[in-house]
């Protein structure tokens, strides 16, 4: 009896399920044509994210569309946003499991179906590390870098084609080239790779940089696919590099797709006539700064060709939080680098970066803020203790001040540097690391993409490209080296522009009368019809061996720093903790000089031996150690 009215029960709940399962039938509704359906952007999401999922749907006169999800119970719409065009949608979405779903549309007693997936995240993605000072960063431009698919250098879908005579054409440089010289970057001692921008710019003209992105979503077709920037960051993983998303907040480019069609009026800042950012930073922070300084900073335009977002409109922050975590989890990311961040609205800015790093916790974000002022720079970083209570939630800043100091200190070389000039540059720059909240948190470097190119600045001076790199290697912070400096590339001679300075890597295509990328091409590298390259396998190894060296120097990573001041083009500072010692001496000067030993009692009392970093010695530290003119002495000692 009992068992009977058991099944009987079961039977009446399966009867129910069924009743209410309500299957879809898939071929009982069209698919969506392009001219239907034009856009849904994430691409796809995953089960388990914090950030709830926002969908952003484009076609003709979609808003008078109803919508709904078939395919199962994990996705379904909690809420629907119109814009101001008609052919808009924002559609707040549910999502609990992964699996293939149709997003269906109605409208007129008419039906379509879009394909969406959600899918399941990797093991470990929540947590997963990120770039640190243990790495070195090494910062690809990859239109001038590596050509390594002619194929899709021009493509009938977009505008600009290849000319590699033209400065701001493009060159042909693409994703597949990065691939092909990955081991190059790996045996130069590097452990990271930032590349800029590789998403469709599809500006016609200058749009070889990438900064002008005219779809969020989509690689440009002459640097491959987003297919293939994913087995790029797969196989950077296999080779022990990680990979840094360089991406755009500020704003898009001109022939963005939608900027025929803007969702909202104020989807991007707009003015009465052009109106060009004053790139006066300082209005964000200053008490007496002026409404209307701080409106055309913030608003104002980078230039023509480069619309400002204006992140105040709540669906453009949530599309611009979306897109960074959409490629983080899609490409498997190891960071990310911000242009132009404080160009932003700033407290904008802080959700979006409060967004991801909620979503990825170890995630290690730099922002750009070009200053040159550290106590401007300092409240950038997120976690300090500002005045008026702000908090970027941005990790980590990049240190032009410290940039401006070592290039400055290095060009003044010589005997007689002027009051606060030469060497004490870099020791000035380093006595504000009192107003950083965190200095392991600080990109440091000596030129990138926007710099001239060192070999120009350095007067094409060997000498002073080492004693550069002495200091990108040794100093606090996360090093960050631009492709071709560790060769000390110049500016392509003639018309000087941005483009110039962008210079080609020799050996990246074929036919190039140089192979920089080969030992043996080094070695054999002389003068090519641009450039001097005799010194290139010299420089070459050199950054190598510093570099490798530095790898698994946890007191170059998290020692502390004492540094002596002198004025006379000389200068000597420690990096040490409580188990090993690095001794760094720079003479910048003409002649040899004596190293004042006992001036550093307080820390070393007496002599004391160790390995020569570069040459593989050991040596003795004492005031009988000589430094020869224009050369860095790096020590590594036990204490």
């Amino acid at each position: 009896m009992k068992t009977a009215k058991l099944m009987a029960i079961a039977m009446a709940l399966t009867i129910m399920a069924g009743c209410s399962e309500n299957v879809f039938d898939e071929g009982s509704v069209p698919d969506a044509t392009p001219g239907q359906v034009t856009r849904v952007e994430p691409l796809c999401w995953w089960e388990g994210m914090k950030m709830p999922l926002q969908l952003m749907i484009y076609g003709p006169d979609i808003s008078s569309s109803d919508i709904r999800v078939e395919g199962g119970k994990g996705l379904s719409v909690k809420s629907v946003s119109k814009a101001e065009s008609p052919n808009y949608l924002f559609v707040d979405m549910s999502v609990s499991k992964a699996g293939k779903y149709w997003l269906v549309f109605s409208k007129d007693g008419e039906q379509v179906k879009y394909p969406y997936e959600i899918l399941t995240r990797e093991d470990g993605s929540a947590s997963r590390g990120s770039f640190t000072t243990a790495d070195m960063i090494y910062l690809v431009f990859p239109d001038r870098f590596a050509n390594g698919d002619p194929s899709n250098d021009n493509t009938p879908d977009t505008i600009q084609k290849v000319d590699r005579e033209a400065n701001l054409e493009r060159h042909g440089g693409d994703i597949q080239g990065i691939i092909d010289h990955l081991d190059y970057i790996k045996d130069l001692g590097a452990t990271a790779i930032w590349a800029t921008p590789v998403l469709l710019d599809d500006q016609d003209f200058e749009s070889y940089h990438g900064y002008a992105c005219c779809d969020y979503y989509h690689v440009d077709p002459r640097m491959g696919s987003n297919e293939l920037y994913r087995e790029f960051v797969s196989k950077a993983h296999a080779k022990g590099l990680k990979v840094i998303m360089d991406i755009v907040t500020n704003h898009c480019g001109t022939f963005h797709w939608w900027m025929k069609d803007l969702p909202f009026a104020d989807w991007i800042h707009q003015w009465d006539q052009y109106t060009q950012t004053n790139i006066c930073f300082s209005t964000h922070m200053d008490p007496n700064a002026s409404k209307y300084d701080l409106a055309v900073h913030e608003g104002g335009w980078f230039v023509p060709m480069m619309p400002d977002m204006n992140l105040d409109n709540p669906f453009v922050l949530r599309y611009l939080q979306q897109w960074a975590i959409w490629w983080t989890e899609y490409a498997g990311l190891d960071g990310l680098r911000v242009d132009t961040f404080p160009y932003n609205e700033k407290e904008p800015i802080s959700r979006w970066c409060k967004a991801v790093v909620d979503e990825y916790p170890n995630l290690n974000i730099v922002g750009e803020c070009w200053i040159d002022s550290p106590s401007q720079l300092a409240y950038w970083q997120g976690g300090n203790e500002n005045k008026d209570g702000y908090d970027s939630h941005l990790p980590s800043i990049m240190d032009f001040p410290l940039c401006d100091a070592i290039v400055a200190a290095v060009c003044e070389a010589g005997d007689r540097p002027g009051w606060n000039h030469g060497m004490t540059r870099v020791y000035n720059a380093l006595s504000h690391d009192f107003v950083y909240h965190d200095l392991s948190k600080m990109m440091i470097f000596f030129a990138n993409h926007d710099h001239s190119r060192m070999g120009d600045n350095f007067d094409h001076n060997p000498a002073k490209m080492k004693i550069a790199m002495s200091l990108l290697a040794t100093l606090r912070g996360i090093p960050q080296l631009y492709n071709g400096d560790e060769m000390m590339f110049s500016a392509r001679p003639g018309e000087w522009n941005d483009g110039s300075k962008r210079i080609d890597f020799p050996g990246g295509w074929e036919g190039d009368e140089a192979d920089l990328f080969s030992e043996e091409g080094r070695r054999a590298a002389g003068k090519t019809s641009t450039a001097d390259y005799s010194s290139a396998a010299d420089l070459h190894d050199y950054t190598a061996r510093l570099f490798n060296w530095r790898k698994d120097k946890e007191v170059i990573h998290s020692g502390k720093t004492l540094h002596f001041m002198t004025r006379d083009n000389t200068y000597a500072y420690f990096r040490y903790n409580d188990s090993d010692l690095v001794f760094v001496y720079i003479n910048n000067t003409s002649g040899d000089v004596t190293v004042p030993w006992a001036h550093y009692a307080e820390l070393v009392p007496e002599t004391i031996s160790g390995r020569n970093v570069i040459t593989g010695e050991e040596v003795t530290l004492s005031s009988d150690t000589v430094v020869p003119a224009m050369t860095a002495l790096i020590v590594e000692c036990k204490r």
